[in-house]
């Protein structure tokens, strides 16, 4: 039976981020309520109390948590105690007081880096917990396989219909482009604009350029998460991924010809390569009757051409947020964290 949304009032926890921001434009699309949490001044998602005295004045009836710290893999590598710790203390506030204030139904979305670092590729849901994880991001796993287990647990002793999502590599609007925090979509793209407007001859791509990524348009992880909304419910974590993957060499390449750039890639081998290979074993999801719509090509047309568009909004944030050099501001309702170089000027 499926879950309808219609007249639900629905928060989606992280909603000025990629993905929350996604989801919203998404959600927008339904015969439901959407509830606006105002951004990052009203509520500490680390902090207990203002989250459930939050939640017990709105009562959302459905909650999308894609709220957390996310960073590339210098910042994850770099900082592990603080990708850990805040989101750990996010998934328990918002999954505990979705239990009690009565939430009917909760997506939480997690990450693929979850897995072992040697896992079977492509990788099945069944994978988790099987293996050691890839050290550089170990801090940001553990706790994205708590919140899995924290669903779980509410769903078998409280009966929760809480469910929780697995996406693969992200790109599309509202990403972080970080020199120093970003994934590898934002900085490849920042990178390779940059050196076409300065008519550089060569940009600089960390590591060897062999390891295999799966990317997976922003957008269409939103459509996956309405659809899980609707017609899943179980404790089993589902996989959401575009369904092939390719070298990040072949990624840069992409990348090169979308922006226009003329030079030559150089790879600096002295950098970390990170998973040798991380694709997600999408049948599951495929049997649901959901599978990703944009190519690549498409999808990193529409990604450059809303870079494009928010240039001339893009800021420095860093006087604004001493803490930036340490990545220690506070992480408020947000799926992208406050250590941005460049960050979209919030709108009125």
């Amino acid at each position: 039976m499926s879950f309808d949304l219609t007249d639900r009032l629905i928060w989606v926890a992280g909603q000025h981020g990629m993905v929350g921001g996604a989801m919203m434009r998404r959600l927008e699309r339904e015969r439901c309520a959407l509830l606006r949490d105002g951004g990052r001044a009203r509520v500490d998602l680390r902090r207990q109390s203002e989250v459930e005295d939050w939640m017990a004045s709105h009562r959302p009836q459905v909650v999308v948590l894609a709220a957390g710290r996310v960073g590339g893999l210098c910042a994850n590598d770099t900082f592990p105690a603080d990708f850990l710790y805040d989101n750990l203390l996010i998934e328990a506030n918002i999954i505990h007081a979705a239990y009690r204030t009565g939430v009917e139904k909760l997506l939480f979305l997690g990450s693929s880096c979850i897995y072992p670092r040697e896992a079977p590729q492509p990788i099945p849901e069944e994978a988790l917990l099987t293996g050691p994880l890839e050290p550089t991001n170990e801090g940001y796993a553990v706790a994205k396989i708590a919140g899995i287990k924290l669903c779980q647990a509410y769903r078998r002793q409280h009966g929760c219909d809480f469910i929780s999502a697995m996406p693969t590599n992200l790109y599309g609007p509202g990403d972080n482009f970080h020199p120093e925090t970003s994934h590898v979509p934002a900085a490849l793209l920042r990178k390779f604009h940059e050196a076409k407007i300065a008519a550089s001859r060569e940009v600089v791509v960390w590591g060897s350029g062999t390891p295999r990524r799966e990317f997976l348009y922003v957008d269409d992880l939103a459509d996956a998460g309405v659809h899980l909304l609707r017609h899943y419910s179980d404790g089993l974590h589902v996989n959401v991924g575009a369904g092939y993957d390719i070298t990040i060499a072949e990624f840069a390449e992409h990348i090169k010809r979308c922006v226009g750039f003329e030079g030559r890639i150089v790879y600096d081998r002295s950098r970390p390569d990170g998973t040798p290979r991380k694709l997600l074993d999408t049948r599951r999801m495929q049997a649901l009757g959901w599978s990703a719509v944009r190519p690549l090509q498409k999808g990193l047309r529409l990604y450059y051409d809303w870079f494009l568009s928010s240039h001339g909004k893009l800021r420095e944030t860093a006087s604004e947020h001493p803490a930036l050099s340490r990545l220690t501001s506070p992480l408020l309702c947000d799926d992208t964290s406050l250590q941005t170089t460049y960050d979209l000027e919030r709108q009125a």
